[in-house]
């Protein structure tokens, strides 16, 4: 029987009113909302911007709140008694209407899974492999968490090859900030000059990585090239997430970043920062680590990031001494979720951010995977449940499940997945009868997001309001 720490995190999903729902979003991490293109245009289309506020000259409609569960039911764990579990009749003559939806194109395909038993409550085409889409991402955190653990830090590395020579050493970190990078240099001067070294060349080495830098989809707004060297995910604005512009050598730029910090602290760099391949041998000036592990899982999935992913399925693969590319991370990944007892007939990760339409996952094996996280055999996989966005409150649920019969603000939490023609979601809810369940329904050839998005919202309030 799972246990109450267990449960106290789950249950975090299921809120009474605003106050607990925006306790919720606390606890899942200081992330906002990060939107795709077209959740954004829909959000706007509607009278708000992304961040949830009303766009000047627009005429808000009215309110919609979703009525609050009983206190009790956030209080308290989840049920676990037999008498509590869902009917497979009931579930299906809830559902399956639902799962009609023409907005949910020609190929659609479910799954229902009670957390505390393991058991399948309700599948259509459960087995059937399907485009996930950015909902692979819950793999690609299962991978790194078993494998690396949610303390794990990505350090990026400054060493001293020689009496006048340094090297940045990229260590697959794409959240290495502004701030972080002033730090690392400060470190590094005060190094150098207990040295006695006052002027050096700098070279940066990406030998970490290999295989293509770009993304079989290639460069835009929402991936920059994969390098284990970059500064804020290669992004040229400001932003820390969703779509932006990005460099397009974000391992050079950062280099050049550094080289000026080192020189705006006392320390003259000749030339041009250059690669310099395979220098791990030196002495370590300084080190910058990235929040733990599960810090950044919970960040990849809250705001759907596909920096993060690349980065932590490169280092699953780092960790099995495998080659950190999309190849050795597709080998990496699978093995390590065959390790924690997925079955994998069908499953394909071609990268670990799903912007790939070649990557293929069933809605069970998905729905599996937030069962084995939110088991007490699993307690590093907890991360992905406090990651998932939180429904009408954060990351890409944040203008999602408000109102009608979608009314699932707050109760359910889950992660999207969104590329032209492909709609999916999985998640979990806490049930009206108080049973944990976790979901995934998966579409394909679906002719307008806004609509195959309502169609999916509605599948998973029916489940919340389920007490069958």
């Amino acid at each position: 029987m799972p246990d109450a720490r267990t449960w106290q995190v789950v249950a975090g999903s299921a809120a009474v009113g605003l106050t607990v729902s925006f306790a919720a979003v606390a606890v899942a991490g200081p992330w906002e909302s990060g939107q795709r293109t077209a959740e954004r245009a829909a959000a706007a289309s509607r009278g708000h911007q992304p961040d949830g506020r009303t766009v000047p000259g627009s005429r808000p409609g009215p309110a919609a709140e979703a009525a609050a569960p009983p206190a009790a039911r956030v209080l308290t764990a989840p049920a676990t008694d037999p008498a509590t579990l869902p009917t497979q009749q009931a579930l299906a003559a809830r559902l399956a209407p639902l799962l009609r939806d023409p907005a949910l194109g020609p190929l659609r395909t479910g799954a229902v899974i009670d957390a505390a038993t393991g058991k399948l409550l309700y599948g259509s085409g459960a087995a059937t492999p399907s485009v996930p889409a950015s909902t692979i991402k819950i793999a690609t955190a299962a991978a790194a968490l078993s494998v690396l653990g949610p303390d794990h830090r990505i350090s990026t590395t400054v060493l001293a090859t020689g009496p006048h020579t340094t090297v940045l050493v990229g260590g697959g970190d794409p959240t290495l900030t502004a701030a972080a990078l002033r730090t690392l240099a400060d470190d590094t001067a005060r190094a150098l000059t207990a040295r006695g070294t006052t002027a050096t060349s700098l070279g940066y080495d990406l030998s970490l990585y290999s295989g293509p830098v770009q993304h079989p989809i290639g460069r835009n707004e929402n991936i920059a090239p994969v390098t284990s060297l970059m500064l804020n995910e290669g992004r040229l604005d400001t932003s820390d997430h969703g779509p932006a512009d990005r460099s397009t050598d974000p391992a050079a730029d950062t280099a050049t970043t550094f080289a000026k910090l080192l020189r705006a602290r006392g320390i003259k760099v000749t030339g041009t920062p250059a690669g310099t391949p395979g220098a791990a041998a030196g002495t370590r000036l300084a080190t910058a680590a990235s929040a733990p592990l599960s810090a950044l899982v919970e960040r990849m999935l809250t705001n759907s990031d596909n920096d993060i992913a690349e980065a932590l399925a490169r280092q699953t693969a780092i960790a099995a001494h495998l080659p950190a590319s999309f190849s050795g991370a597709q080998q990496a990944v699978t093995a390590a979720l065959g390790r924690l007892g997925l079955p994998l007939a069908g499953a394909k990760f071609t990268d670990g951010s799903g912007l790939n339409r070649a990557d293929a996952l069933s809605a069970e094996q998905l729905a599996r995977l937030l069962a084995l996280a939110a088991s007490p055999r699993h307690p590093q996989l907890r991360p992905i449940l406090t990651g998932l966005p939180v429904a009408g409150f954060s990351g890409t649920l944040s203008d999602r499940f408000r109102g009608g019969p979608a009314s699932g603000a707050g109760l359910i939490r889950a992660k999207t997945g969104t590329l032209t023609g492909v709609n999916a979601i999985t998640g979990t809810v806490v049930a009206a009868d108080g049973r944990l369940l976790t979901f995934a329904f998966l579409t394909q050839g679906t002719t307008s997001a806004t609509a195959a998005q309502s169609a999916l919202d509605r599948l998973a309030s029916a489940l919340a309001a389920c007490g069958c």
